[in-house]
């Protein structure tokens, strides 16, 4: 197992123009986290390795172990939270550094502060940026339990979700059409599931804080009506219909102005599909941004049916790069 120490960037470090000093300092730290990194990599390969014999007092161990906790902990700004969390079980100086504030300050999202207040109505003053942390990142439920929202573990962005229940949906008090049904496969362990229907409409709409950034909307749905029989899962098509006819048509609003309008055909049945419905873009975080969305097929020529839906769910753009089931559509 390996662990490397990312190098700075300028990117990373915002920089004064014309202030050689700061690129000095830069062009140190850089070295010293190659170090760093190399001195890393070669303890924990003796740490891990069965086949090494224990460390001496000239290892790698040793003089890692010999870094100032305030050097470590500032290193660790540099690095995600995984990573900072493996750290913490090398020694007592990692450890101690792993739960410096300033350390989770820079993962924390920089509205934190508003996140908490629009969360959680009575938030322990007692814990530290560690723990403001790892309370973000739990699924924390909003308005009934219609809609959750967490920071992603590994790099602490913003996610919020979105129940068919906390949707309005044309028809949805009709047995006959609609009907909840219960299941694992959802993380509100219920999925709004379409019998029949002429007339397709679902909407929403999200009033939040979120952090300043680009984001993506999705509906995730699944065509057919999952379950298990003698453990195994099982999947019945019999009442899918009439998507191939005509495509589902997405639409994105915001308070801001901003408006986004695509299209396209429902297909791959027995899986769950996240369909991008649009993208947005939040420029202030202290403040916060109505989204509307909504999917509809509404063309009364036929009829559509045997469709799961489970949530909309609004994610960091960014994440289609590294999260392979969001690049469906």
């Amino acid at each position: 197992m390996r662990y490397r120490c990312i190098p700075s960037s300028p990117g990373q470090i915002p920089l004064s123009s014309g202030n050689k000093q700061r690129q000095k300092t830069n062009s140190s730290l850089n070295l010293f986290l190659f170090s760093f990194s190399f001195q890393l990599n070669v303890f924990m390969g003796i740490r891990f390795s069965s086949s090494q014999p224990a460390p001496s007092e000239s290892s790698p161990a040793s003089s890692l172990g010999e870094l100032p906790e305030s050097c470590v902990a500032q290193i660790m700004t540099y690095m995600d939270p995984p990573q900072i969390c493996k750290l913490a079980t090398l020694n007592r100086a990692f450890r101690g550094a792993s739960s410096a504030d300033f350390v989770w300050e820079s993962k924390l999202p920089p509205n934190y502060d508003v996140l908490l207040r629009r969360i959680f109505a009575d938030f322990p003053s007692h814990l530290g940026k560690r723990g403001i942390y790892a309370r973000l990142c739990r699924l924390n439920s909003l308005d009934d339990g219609t809609k959750k929202v967490w920071l992603d573990r590994g790099m602490g962005k913003l996610c919020l979700c979105v129940s068919a229940k906390g949707l309005s949906i044309t028809g949805i008090d009709d047995r006959r059409n609609w009907n909840h049904i219960p299941t694992d496969e959802s993380r509100f362990s219920s999925v709004a599931y379409l019998q029949q229907i002429w007339w397709f409409e679902v909407d929403g709409e999200v009033e939040f804080p979120f952090p300043a950034g680009k984001y993506s909307v999705f509906f995730r749905i699944h065509l057919g009506r999952a379950g298990k029989r003698f453990g195994r899962r099982v999947c019945n098509t019999e009442h899918v219909h009439g998507w191939d006819k005509k495509p589902v048509r997405f639409q994105l609003w915001t308070s801001d102005g901003q408006y986004v309008a695509s299209q396209c055909f429902l297909n791959g049945p027995g899986k769950w599909i996240y369909y991008h419905a649009g993208d947005f873009v939040v420029e202030d975080g202290n403040a916060s941004t109505k989204v509307k969305f909504s999917m509809t097929q509404i063309d009364c020529t036929h009829t559509k049916g045997g469709l799961c839906l489970d949530s909309v769910l609004i994610y960091p753009s960014e994440f289609r790069k590294v999260k392979a089931f969001l690049n469906y559509s």
